[in-house]
């Protein structure tokens, strides 16, 4: 595929992904409302940090589209790899505190058909999103892209541990299930995002 080809189909997954995740957002909030739902309201939370990290990555992607100096694409990737690691490790700090809070509170989910909804909606869009960034990101050579894929694929598992626990929770009433599993996938985020931190400093 020619790179400018590339380059314009990753703006169009980019402005896709502001898309959902700006509905994702709204209906996640709204939904730990409704449920008074912590978990509910920080996958919302979670989701706005994915919506800042996709406005990096657009910015990126428009400054290899307009621009053909390699000096100043290098200059936006190396800027693009410094602020998706640091969204990175925001989502690495809303796993433990909201996960820990959890347990700590025992706070249970109330039942939020709203919330089972985009959580499951989130569970089925967001690995397709990682897999299509993946693939872009390897013919582009950009770090700060393969790092947003990881912030999808993070949204995903996210999603299907909300889903989890707000199943688990209305069915069987455990209302730890969804931390435990959070806090074990954050063993896996923060390596991720140590190498992630590694790839942006020896830009």
């Amino acid at each position: 595929m020619d790179n400018l080809v590339t380059v314009r189909a990753g703006i169009q997954l980019e402005k896709f992904t502001l898309f959902y995740m700006l509905i994702e957002a709204a209906v996640s909030l709204a939904a730990a409302v409704n449920a008074h739902s912590a978990l509910l309201a920080a996958f919302g939370i979670d989701s706005v940090i994915e919506l800042s990290s996709g406005m990096i990555l657009l910015w990126r992607l428009q400054v290899e589209a307009n621009h053909t100096d390699q000096r100043r694409i290098e200059k936006a990737e190396k800027r693009a790899s410094v602020l998706t690691t640091i969204v990175l490790f925001l989502l690495c700090l809303y796993v433990a505190i909201s996960s820990i809070y959890g347990l700590v509170a025992h706070s249970r989910v109330e039942s939020s058909p709203l919330g089972i909804g985009i959580s499951l909606a989130a569970v089925i869009i967001m690995p397709f999103l990682a897999f299509r960034k993946k693939r872009i990101a390897n013919e582009l050579r950009s770090g700060a892209l393969a790092d947003d894929a990881i912030a999808s694929l993070t949204c995903a598992y996210m999603a299907g541990t909300v889903l989890i626990g707000l199943l688990l929770n209305t069915l069987f009433h455990w209302y730890w299930a969804e931390n435990i599993a959070a806090l074990v996938f954050l063993i896996w985020l923060g390596r991720e995002t140590w190498e992630a931190f590694a790839e942006a400093r020896g830009i």
